[in-house]
């Protein structure tokens, strides 16, 4: 059985019951945190990003792991998958499907964007959580990380709860694990981060490439 899940689980969160004032002051460390990893992508001209990905469901007792890239540059990204590639060139987004060779174009909302691009958390995305610090952890990489958690502050159909694992000596993100609210939970391990520059044409779908693509303009 092959689960079904929306590419919203790239993300992050786990929450302590705690005193008021060190709430408080967690919840300050968490966010100074995101912050810092939120200007190093923004100094960066662009990023190159490896990563595995692993989609289990214990209600349904399935699992399934591919592995993946994704080519980030300012609002535009290039999501490449084994089911896929998605193309966005900041206004309109392209998604090529293996299976039927079919390209569906569609015109996606912010929140559609944060289900596919994960770093939308750290331009502003992380607005529609609650930032939790929940402590220090090491990586795959075998570095000390960061581990935040987050909780959307309005009840969702999709993300129940996220956890980001943050290196200390890069502030980058080694690791997202996303709890989906149908019980799907997407552990991402991010194997490599690069900062690289593109051309802005690589963001478009290329139909030279794919003569033969049925094109499905849903916009």
């Amino acid at each position: 059985m092959k689960i079904s899940v929306c590419p919203a689980t790239y993300i992050l969160m786990l929450l302590f019951v705690l005193t008021a004032g060190r709430t408080y002051a967690q919840a300050a460390d968490a966010q100074s945190i995101l912050e810092k990893t939120s200007r190093v992508y923004k100094q960066w001209s662009g990023m190159d990003i490896r990563f595995t990905s692993n989609i289990r469901s214990d209600k349904n007792g399935v699992s399934e792991s591919f592995e993946g890239t994704l080519v980030i540059k300012a609002d535009k990204f290039v999501l490449t998958t084994p089911d896929g590639i998605t193309w966005f060139d900041g206004t309109t987004q392209w998604s090529y499907v293996s299976r039927t060779g079919e390209v569906n174009i569609t015109t996606p909302t912010g929140s559609d964007l944060q289900f596919i691009n994960p770093m939308i958390l750290l331009q502003g995305g992380r607005r529609d959580f609650n930032v939790s610090y929940i402590g220090e952890s090491t990586s795959a990489n075998a570095r000390m990380a960061y581990d935040i958690a987050l909780t959307p502050k309005k009840k969702s159909d999709d993300i129940e709860k996220i956890e980001m694992q943050i290196e200390k000596s890069s502030s980058l993100p080694a690791k997202l694990v996303v709890t989906m609210s149908n019980d799907v939970q997407n552990t991402i391990h991010i194997k490599e981060i690069k900062e690289t520059g593109h051309p802005d044409e690589i963001f478009t779908f290329p139909e030279n490439k794919y003569p033969d693509a049925y094109i499905n303009d849903l916009r």
